[in-house]
Formats: C-alpha cells, structure tokens, sequence
C-alpha cells in the first residue's frame, strides 16, 4: 500500500505554464504541471503574468494524448483554449482560476545568499544588483533594495530586501524563488509581503 501523495486539490486552480502550442484546427494548447486546484473542460481561466492578465475558456484536457474532463494537482497535462493566440501566451505565465491570483512587480523577500562553497559568489553584492528571479518556470531581471544601513550582502548571509522586478510575476506571499546569475543559482529567496 503506498499512500496517495497528498494533493492541493482544493485550492484555488494554478498551472504554471511550461509550454505552448499551436495545434492546427484547434487552437492554442498550454503545458505544465498543475500546482493546485482542479481545471475542467469550460472553466473560464485567467493567463496571469509578464504582460496583461487575459480571461478565456478551457475547451480541453489532455494527459498522455488522451482527452480528459478535468485535470487536477499534482497531473502534467495540457490545456486548450478557446480563441487564444499563440502569442498571446508564454513560458513562466500562470493559468488560474480567474481573480485567485495576482500579478506583482514589487514584493518583500527574505533570501538566503548561496556561500562560495555551496557554489555561489565569491564576492558581495551592493545595492542595485540586478540578478533574475527565477518563479515557477521563468527567470526574470529584477533590482534589490537593502534594508536600512545594509551596505552589501556576503555569500553565506541571511537577509531581508525589497525586490522589483521588470516584468510582473503571478505571486502569493509564501511563494519560494531562486535568485541566478548567467544560468548559475546564488540565492533563495521567499516572497514575504506583496
């Protein structure tokens, strides 16, 4: 007997996408993971994040090329939908239950700086580092903000500091991250306050 894992089925939907297709004579198909919740055929669903938040309808389910009612936390799938375009959509936006979640530009963090050892920087960072912020399936550039009297943070350091990012990120506070550098990760962080 191997216990279930236990699935965040009744939460809010989140699909943090991964891919996108276009499908001839059927549209436009979103892939990833689903990280909460239940989506199924004729929700209406919201394309949180990067650029404007877009409200369509789901029109299918797909997992392991089979057409499905719902998918649900914890399955890959992919979900179609209605009149979107292909451009519309990209990796490291989130598909949601509409009004669930929303997309922040600007949150409090607390970060954890990766030591020399733990293959991180050799060196400090000052006040206007702009690394990426990688959520969910995206890196994006943001800048930092040290704490009152902080003039630099060490590799090894613990801290707390206000990030701005370029592009808005569907985000809940609780929602973990990793700060990288050319593809290389140097810190951890978790969203504090929005």
């Amino acid at each position: 007997y191997i216990p279930e894992p236990e699935r965040a089925i009744d939460l809010p939907f989140i699909l943090p996408i991964e891919d996108v297709f276009s499908i001839q004579g059927r549209g436009t198909v979103v892939t990833g993971r689903i990280e909460q919740g239940i989506v199924k055929v004729g929700d209406e669903v919201a394309i949180i994040g990067i650029v404007d938040t877009i409200t369509t309808t789901c029109t299918g389910v797909e997992m392991f090329r089979k057409l499905l009612d719902e998918g649900r936390a914890g399955e890959n799938v992919g979900v179609l939908l209605r009149g979107t375009k292909r451009d519309d959509v990209q990796r490291g936006q989130v598909l949601a239950k509409p009004g669930s979640i929303t997309p922040h530009t600007t949150f409090t963090s607390e970060i954890y700086v990766l030591s020399k050892d733990e293959g991180g920087r050799h060196t400090p960072f000052f006040k206007g580092y702009r690394p990426q912020f990688y959520f969910r399936t995206t890196d994006v550039t943001g800048t930092i903000e040290l704490p009152e009297g902080v003039e630099m943070v060490m590799p090894g350091d613990n801290i707390s500091m206000t990030v701005t990012l370029i592009a808005p990120i569907a985000m809940d506070e609780g929602l973990r991250f990793a700060i990288r550098e050319g593809g290389r990760t140097v810190g951890a962080g978790v969203v504090a306050t929005i």
